[in-house]
């Protein structure tokens, strides 16, 4: 190997070495920025899900606008898309571990005699709104939200809605310092 590809190679590892650290920094930042964790519901015909999301946003006052980033492959995001509207269920500090049971697809779902989801992934849930979109039951507040917007945004697609109806009196809500997951960077 010549001197001048010997020192290219050389160049080539430190632009890496670089690149590493900054990429650590960089997620270092953004998992440090202050978000909650929420679910976010979604529903179009019988086909329901509820999906954990920190990506959540008033960006508005008036109209009351909310913002949630959604995986643009995501199940929620399909069915918020094509039904036009979903939910914010806010959860306690102490319920930390129910987020975890909503990172995947919901595979199971009850219902009741008449049709209405009561449970999904193990945790009651009740529905909300005309479209009956679901809400986690143990929730201290919920926003149900209309689509007015919606904008791909790369891996994710950001939904913006107006707020139509809300419930609860949250006062200490789930933040994602308050587990071990990560997102970001």
């Amino acid at each position: 190997m010549s001197d001048a590809e010997m020192h290219d190679e050389a160049d080539s590892h430190d632009e890496a070495a670089s690149h590493d650290l900054y990429d650590r920094q960089r997620r270092r930042v953004l998992w440090a920025l202050p978000t909650g964790l929420y679910l976010i519901g979604s529903r179009d015909g019988e086909a329901v899900n509820l999906m954990t999301a920190n990506l959540v946003v008033q960006v508005c006052l008036e109209p009351k606008l909310v913002a949630v980033a959604l995986e643009a492959g995501s199940v929620t995001a399909d069915l918020t898309g094509r039904a036009g509207a979903f939910t914010v269920s806010l959860l306690a500090r102490l319920d930390k571990d129910v987020v975890r049971r909503f990172v995947k697809p919901v595979h199971s779902v009850v219902r009741d005699d008449a049709g209405s989801v009561t449970a999904m992934s193990g945790h009651e849930v009740r529905e909300v709104g005309p479209s009956r979109l679901p809400v986690l039951a143990a929730a201290v507040g919920y926003l149900m939200c209309t689509v007015v917007r919606q904008d791909p945004l790369g891996s994710h697609t950001l939904f913006i809605g107006e707020v139509g109806e809300v419930g609860g009196e949250p006062a200490d809500v789930l933040r994602m310092e308050d587990t071990r997951m990560h997102y970001g960077g």
